[in-house]
């Protein structure tokens, strides 16, 4: 699927900048989860994606907001 730009708004934008400034920092609070970003802060992390964004929504009352796994250390994938 892919997500057209225009539907998500200059705050969620922000948000996901602030993750990618901040990456280092939240893989070594976060290694290895899935967080949700609001208002430049996680407001909900944990390793069950669905879990996660449930509790975001229901933190925040927004149905937008980044969602991203961050990643802490080498990984090797097989196939």
């Amino acid at each position: 699927m892919k997500v057209t730009t225009d539907l998500l708004s200059e705050e969620f934008w922000n948000d996901d900048k602030w993750v990618h400034e901040n990456y280092q920092g939240l893989s070594e609070k976060f290694p290895n989860q899935w967080v949700a970003v609001a208002d430049k802060k996680v407001v909900s992390a944990g390793e069950n994606l669905e879990r996660v964004e449930t509790e975001a929504e229901k933190k925040t009352g927004k149905r937008d907001f980044p969602l991203l796994f961050i990643e802490r250390g080498a990984y090797v994938y097989k196939d």
